[in-house]
């Protein structure tokens, strides 16, 4: 197959590229083709609820996999504050990516985002939680989130979808990429094969390829950065909790701020720890990952409300030589905690964490908070956890308390491997050139940004810059 631009991965990243190229006052003439592993959005869909627990569904998991990528099908929330999102403003500037953001959030008002605005109009509610967290040691990142909603996101992105099949793009669903096609220190486009296997591979020959795969591809672009010798240098990963409270703990967050995102350097070794994600009256979730890693999120519906709110708290990793495979600890340390769990999610009590003990369903049974993942199992989370992960995390937890009364109870739930796996960052200049010509890296799985909206934002730009390049401008 020849094409004038492949893109791997139909994640927020990929597919911005595309629509900014095809909605544009002079929209591209040149053809797009799209390799997406997963389904289209209207063929995806979680068994789990109907059998209540995971099956595991080869070959690949419909919450992380398909149009609009894994963090689009979980809680769709988008961060509309470049202080939120990543290092692309590192590399673009702060005031640019501010007003990118704003650029590309009209474009998801166009395709039908709701135009509510959490996290705005109480300046005063804010001052005070602020002045809350400072006295606990913790920085507020009071961002305007505008949320999509699990439910509401995908009838967005299937407008989406439809609108690039409609403009001529050509979505491979059920393909994936396997290599890089090189000749001459160029890329000339990507081998790629059935997600199954039902077909032999063939080539796609392209002027510019385009990696967009995300955190679930952080992996396999790793392998590939150290087998063509991409330059890149190593990233970071998140090792963490999912914490799930009661609505009536967290209700003055949630209506004032709708998701918190509280900063912290605890003691004794002063890491970064962050919350991330927060669900109000939302549901605790199960990923699993190709090499059968469970790993837990949350997701947010704008209808469907539970009792309880969960957020992720997450303490960074940073290493340095001689090791370069933080995604593999990464892993290590959630296979541990899945064998621990006979292949599931595991949850623990705080305060039986800090009485030194496991937790027994029966615990749970007669617990103020209920747990929204029925298939997670009682146990001991301490026992698969670094002590210097943990111990940030207790800490942490702590704080928040000071912010939040009530969050570090005997009964909050601590929910485990919550793991979010970044590419390395791949070395680019402005223009998302790579140190190969003609091989672009976007989104997560670029190392440059996390989230939504930064990797709709870059793909924004990307579009823009392919589009100069066709007209000459």
């Amino acid at each position: 197959m020849n094409t004038d631009i492949v893109i791997i991965g139909a994640g927020p990243a990929g597919i911005f590229t595309a629509l900014e190229m095809l909605r544009g006052e002079r929209p591209t003439k040149q053809k797009i083709v799209i390799v997406e592993k997963g389904q289209p959005i209207e063929k995806r869909r979680c068994p789990k609820t109907q059998t209540r627990k995971c099956v595991d569904c080869k070959p690949y998991c419909h919450i992380t996999t398909g149009f609009s990528g894994a963090g689009a099908f979980s809680d769709g929330k988008l961060s509309l504050s470049a202080e939120v999102g990543g290092a692309l403003p590192e590399l673009i500037g702060y005031e640019f990516a501010q007003e990118m953001i704003d650029y590309t959030d009209k474009i998801y008002l166009d395709f039908g985002a709701d135009p509510h605005v959490e996290g705005v109009g109480n300046p005063e509610k804010v001052k005070e939680i602020r002045r809350r967290a400072i006295h606990a040691g913790l920085k507020l990142v009071d961002c305007p989130i505008r949320h999509l909603g699990t439910e509401k996101a995908q009838d967005l992105y299937h407008r989406i979808e439809l609108y690039l099949q409609e403009h001529s793009v050509d979505i491979l669903f059920g393909y994936e990429c396997t290599n890089l096609i090189l000749k001459d220190g160029v890329c000339r486009g990507v081998t790629v094969s059935h997600a199954a296997g039902r077909e032999p591979a063939f080539d796609i020959c392209a002027k510019h390829t385009i990696v967009a795969t995300g955190r679930r591809g952080a992996d396999w672009l790793e392998r590939l950065c150290n087998e063509h010798h991409i330059a890149h240098q190593p990233g970071t990963v998140d090792i963490g909790v999912r914490v799930e409270v009661r609505n009536e703990i967290i209700e003055d967050i949630n209506e004032v701020l709708y998701e918190s995102k509280l900063i912290g350097y605890p003691q004794p070794f002063k890491n970064k720890v962050r919350t991330f994600c927060q669900n109000p009256g939302g549901f605790v979730s199960q990923e699993n990952y190709d090499n059968n890693l469970a790993v837990v999120n949350g997701h947010s519906y704008k209808e469907l409300k539970s009792q309880n709110t969960n957020l992720a708290i997450l303490c960074s990793h940073n290493f340095t030589e001689p090791f370069n495979q933080p995604i593999a600890y990464a892993q290590k340390v959630g296979e541990l905690t899945n064998m621990l769990g006979a292949g599931h999610i595991m949850v623990q009590r705080y305060g039986d964490i800090l009485d030194g003990k496991r937790t027994w369903p029966k615990e749970l049974a007669f617990s103020n908070v209920k747990p929204t993942l029925p298939d997670a199992v009682a146990g001991d989370i301490t026992a698969a956890m670094p002590y210097r992960a943990m111990t940030n995390i207790i800490n942490f937890i702590q704080a928040v308390d000071i912010v939040v009364p009530g969050f570090a109870s005997t009964e909050t739930l601590l929910y485990s491997p919550e793991l979010k796996f970044y590419s390395n960052r791949v070395k680019m200049d402005t223009d998302f050139r790579t140190s190969i010509d003609g091989l672009h890296c976007l989104g997560d799985s670029s190392g440059w940004t996390r989230g939504l909206m930064m990797a709709s934002v870059m793909g924004v730009l990307m579009g823009r810059k392919l589009l100069g390049e066709e007209f000459g401008n």
